[in-house]
């Protein structure tokens, strides 16, 4: 999953300086919960995307944030809620 973060972040589209994603990424990973998730998902309309669900049940998280939401067209998976980065900052600021 990390992999797919730093590839999707270092695309031209976002303009990010290629340091700064790595950067991130390190301080992300010294913060982050590490789950193995042991049931498997068929939720999401890319099977890839399943992965991203497992891990949000795994680790019982409240919010899964994606910028891709036409792979998860559905507002919530259990008790975690699907946002994108503008309403995950939106929900944080309130």
């Amino acid at each position: 999953m990390l992999d797919e973060y730093k590839e999707v972040l270092k695309r031209p589209k976002f303009s990010f300086d290629p340091s700064l994603v790595d950067q991130f990424l390190r301080n992300f990973c010294k913060h982050a919960l590490i789950v193995a998730p042991k049931r498997r998902v068929h939720a999401a309309l890319d099977e890839a995307d399943n992965r991203f669900l497992e891990c949000a049940r795994s680790a019982r998280a409240k919010y899964l944030v994606t910028g891709n939401r036409k792979h998860f067209p559905f507002a919530s998976f259990g008790k975690t809620q699907i946002v994108s980065p503008a309403e995950l900052i939106g929900i944080l600021t309130e």
